[in-house]
């Protein structure tokens, strides 16, 4: 019996995968790899909405990743994360211990980052087998990435990678049962750029059916305004020679597209100019704000209330990006902190608030203090908005914040991504001694991963929700508090600095007057 390898029938056919372990046995998985959900998109169907993937005959094999849209080598990067080459890009990995359509467990969908133009859901540290140890199903999904996902082209559906996300969210809904999940018990999860995908969706009328619960890591919003989607397709249009149309886009061969969008997403001006208008206007490529399947910028919608009855964990690392600075770490010895604030032009009044409540790391240099200020403005700032727009909305589910604040020894900082090996409990997985080194603390991937596993099976992480308690965090290191009060402190000077106008259209704005901290209020907790 110990050889049987597991079979499953999806509503598309029958696939066949592979166990870990002995089947039955407390820690064993079954394990099916590469199934597809759509249909390639190729052809016609290239910037086309993704179509369900039609009947096959017989037993499908999956036991491989399928092929991802991440092309080519993509190089030493903080994750692990191999192409695949093939045109049928667009599947999900299922890790189950019991796939039986009795078993009914909670499931974990999975999102994996790269800035919405990178990333594979064949890397090993995205592994399920042990969420599958602690009773939960995990799926894991590939989408369109760049400007095949996310390029806005006239006459072609917008938000192409979006939609590729629902539709693998409709295929957990309708498949997921027989691998052993529970439909109703849906929690949603990524990290950076999949984390910004957990909230666009939460923020998203359309969605709202398809989970009931978010974990959001490191969260990256994109909520490109149409005009500045239209400047980047018209830049890549020019660059290849074409009409910046359907047909015009469908003339230029993916490589040829992959090869110039980077240059396209790039607005004219030199360093500096860029540096600004990344930190103040977030990426060019990434999920649009098109009055239809993404009617609003993410943190209006909050604040309207939408997702408000869904539970959410939402965090970051406390240096996500400050090792962009390595290289110029020496030279900026030599440069006052005001003055760089200055210099990527951040106003008077913001700049001494932000360099007052940022004092320790200001006595540490001004390359600590640039790198925190990178980091807050794409990253820990978004933390306090989200919770204080759901505030604001009256929820009736809570919202939960933490800091991941232990120190990567190879690194010397808390960096980006360090936090997904202890997520996934995956401490042996290859490339994890790079960013956590040859020791990482194990126990630190228990309170982690449990907190994950608990918060998708019982909808309660197992600390104090900002929505009891705003501010209130829980801070991951092998050393200090559990819980910290003021945990997002340094970040908030940079909270209030685009208001929402009253119509909401203003695409990555950011929080209003209402977002005003506010007086505990407790929400009603779901149940399990």
């Amino acid at each position: 019996m110990a050889s049987t390898r597991p079979e499953v029938r999806t509503r598309a056919g029958r696939v066949r995968g592979s166990w870990r372990g002995v089947p039955g046995a407390p820690r064993s998985t079954a394990v099916f790899l590469g199934i597809p959900y759509a249909e390639p998109p190729t052809g016609d169907l290239r910037f086309a909405p993704p179509v369900p993937h039609p009947r096959w005959h017989g037993v499908r094999e999956a036991t491989a990743y399928g092929p991802t849209p991440q092309r080519g080598d993509a190089g030493i990067t903080l994750i692990p994360e191999p192409s695949v080459p093939g045109d049928a890009t667009l599947s999900v990995n299922v890790f189950t211990p019991a796939p039986d359509d009795t078993a009914r467990l909670p499931v974990l969908v999975y999102v994996h980052g790269g800035g919405y133009t990178s990333g594979s859901p064949a890397s090993p540290w995205y592994d399920g087998a042990a969420f599958a140890r602690d009773g939960v199903v995990t799926v894991t999904l590939s989408y369109r990435l760049g400007f095949d996902g996310f390029g806005w082209v006239d006459g072609a559906a917008s938000n192409r990678g979006v939609r590729d996300w629902i539709l693998a969210l409709e295929w957990v809904q309708q498949n997921v049962a027989r691998f052993g999940g529970d439909p109703d018990q849906v929690t949603i999860a990524g990290q950076s750029a999949g984390g910004g995908a957990v909230l666009t969706l939460l923020g998203m009328p359309a969605a709202q059916h398809l989970f009931r619960a978010a974990w959001c890591q490191s969260g990256a919003l994109a909520d490109v305004p149409e005009d500045r989607a239209r400047q980047v397709a018209r830049r890549l249009a020019g660059a290849a020679g074409v009409d910046p149309t359907l047909d015009g886009f469908r003339s230029v061969p993916e490589a040829r597209a992959l090869a110039l969008q980077k240059e396209a997403a790039r607005p004219p001006g030199g360093p500096l100019t860029l540096a600004v208008d990344e930190l103040s206007n977030g990426t060019s490529l990434g999920p649009v704000v098109d009055g239809d399947l993404i009617p609003r910028p993410t943190i209006a919608s909050l604040r309207a209330g939408v997702g408000g009855d869904k539970p959410l964990v939402l965090g970051t690392a406390d240096d996500e990006f400050s090792m962009v600075l390595d290289g110029v770490r020496r030279g900026l010895r030599w440069v006052p902190p005001g003055l760089a604030l200055t210099l990527l032009r951040v106003p008077r009044t913001r700049r001494r608030a932000y360099l007052e409540a940022n004092a320790a790391l200001r006595a540490q240099g001004t390359a600590r203090l640039l790198g925190r200020y990178v980091t807050d403005m794409v990253f820990r700032r978004e933390v306090v908005q989200v919770a204080r727009a759901r505030d604001t909305a009256a929820p009736t589910a809570p919202t939960w914040i933490y800091r991941f604040a232990w120190t990567s020894p190879t690194h010397g900082i808390a960096l980006h991504c360090l936090d997904v090996p202890f997520f996934f409990d995956v401490l042996d997985a290859p490339g994890v001694e790079r960013i956590a080194g040859d020791r990482p603390p194990q126990r630190l991937a228990d309170e982690v991963h449990g907190a994950a596993a608990a918060f998708v099976r019982t909808l309660d992480p197992g600390w104090t929700s900002w929505t009891d308690a705003p501010g209130t965090a829980r801070v991951w290191d092998t050393t200090g508090p559990g819980e910290q009060a003021d945990a997002y402190a340094g970040a908030e000077p940079l909270v209030r600095s685009r208001p929402v106008p009253a119509d909401g259209a203003s695409a990555g704005a950011d929080v209003s007057a209402a977002d005003a901290p506010r007086a505990p209020r407790r929400a009603a907790r779901p149940g399990p």
